[in-house]
Parts: structure tokens; sequence; C-alpha cells
């Protein structure tokens, strides 16, 4: 069960963002940070055993782990990333996040720089 809220973060004011998004049971809840049409940051929190199923985008994608670890699969390449690290996805290509205990993480997607 995903839940996705799309109210953009109070501009001009400190976050700590670990704690902008909880964690609820069974699911994957996605938050908006800032959406322009441009591109977007997202905030996502996975409950233990939720992932996400393959998909490509047709930009690239900037994941970064916030809390816990996550498996990343990228062109049936696995990458495993602790708290702290990021991983560009590139465009196009098929990627998925396999469950891996809860964690959270952001999601940066650039549209720009395509023309």
């Amino acid at each position: 069960m995903d839940k996705q809220e799309s109210t953009e973060l109070e501009k001009s004011i400190s976050h700590i963002v670990v704690e902008i998004i909880e964690y609820v049971p069974n699911s994957v809840v996605i938050k908006t940070i800032i959406k322009k049409s441009t591109g977007n940051i997202s905030i996502m929190s996975f409950d233990s055993g939720e992932g996400l199923t393959e998909k490509t985008s047709p930009f690239d994608t900037f994941a970064q782990i916030i809390e816990g670890k996550a498996e990343i699969v990228i062109d049936k390449k696995s990458n495993v990333l602790q708290s702290g690290q990021g991983i560009i996805i590139p465009a196009h290509a098929p990627n998925f996040i396999k469950p891996n205990g809860r964690f959270k993480m952001i999601m940066t997607i650039i549209k720009s720089g395509y023309e």
C-alpha cells in the first residue's frame, strides 16, 4: 500500500530531514519536498518487506539513503547502500528497490538538460 502526500515543505525554516516522514506498517510513504516542472525532490519511507517494482525513468535520478540500508538494482546490478550513501540511477536504466528492512531515502529527479 503506497501513500503519497503532495504538499511541499515549509520554506525558509530548518527541517530535520529524517523526521519529515514516518514509517507506516506495510507501506511505502512518499512526501514531496519540492515539485517543479524542471524536477522534484521527494522523501520516502519503506517499512520492512516493502520495495518498488521495476521501472525506468526518462531522467537521471539521485537516490540517497538517510536511514537504514537499501538494495537498489540498476540494469540487473545490485547496489547495497547504507545511511549517508547515494547513487545516480541513469535515465532509461531499468531499476527497482528490493525489500531489505526499514529505510528512508531522498529521491531527486532533474528533468532539465535533456533537450
